[in-house]
């Protein structure tokens, strides 16, 4: 029977379905949550139209104040519409990201298919939540014209002694993203702390070899009795 450490993970059904089934219900949830987001926080649904948001950085949502979700200015929801990448960044840009996210897909695939094992679980993950979250916010540049944020954390905290953030925001964390962007990041978390561990346990079984080389040289040449 294969050892699943050396079996590449393309050729594994377990493997194959743990990426598929953490991307599919990373996906719709973020979906839904946006879906969720847009038709109850601002009080009413707000109904998108790609014609009229596509290209169209200006556009704006209704008025509204939004939901304490977490107490304590720790989380609110929030609407905003995104014509750039994670946290706003690069706005304007759309058919640029959708070619980078289309580039990261197939990246992805190939890092899982040709560098993970079958047994490579947490990479697994981690690549299926870097999908989602890519996947998730390219529907939104093709389907809705931009993407569609509501998470605001540490709302209504500054930051102390008059500091500001380049654009010149003075809250903690000014940026608002949805569950699609946390999804990037705690992805990419996985696969670095995946490489992290895989790395150990090559340098520890390396020096293992190195250990049992030396006992079996020690067997092989013993020490004359009496010394020299």
């Amino acid at each position: 029977m294969p050892n699943p450490a050396t079996v590449p993970a393309w050729r594994s059904p377990t493997a194959w379905a743990l990426l598929l089934v953490t991307f599919g219900v990373a996906v719709g949830f973020d979906l839904w949550t946006k879906e969720w987001a847009f038709r109850t926080v601002a009080g009413q649904p707000v109904v998108l139209r790609y014609e009229d948001v596509a290209g169209n950085p200006s556009y704006s949502l209704p008025w509204h104040q939004g939901i304490i979700a977490v107490g304590h200015d720790l989380l609110d929801f929030h609407l905003v519409l995104n014509h750039g990448a994670v946290f706003g960044i690069g706005q304007g840009r759309g058919p640029i990201f959708i070619a980078f996210t289309v580039l990261a897909v197939l990246t992805a695939l190939w890092v899982f298919g040709k560098h993970t094992s079958a047994r490579s679980h947490m990479s697994h993950v981690g690549l299926a939540l870097v999908l989602a979250g890519g996947i998730g916010n390219m529907y939104d540049r093709v389907a809705v014209g931009a993407v569609r944020d509501f998470l605001h954390m540490f709302p209504r905290r500054e930051l102390p002694f008059g500091l500001h953030w380049p654009g010149g925001s003075s809250e903690w964390f000014p940026w608002v993203f949805n569950v699609a962007d946390a999804e990037l990041i705690a992805g990419m978390l996985l696969l670095m702390l995946a490489i992290h561990l895989s790395e150990r346990r090559a340098e520890q079984a390396r020096r293992a070899a190195a250990e049992a080389a030396e006992v079996a040289r020690a067997e092989q040449d013993p020490e004359p009795p009496g010394g020299s």
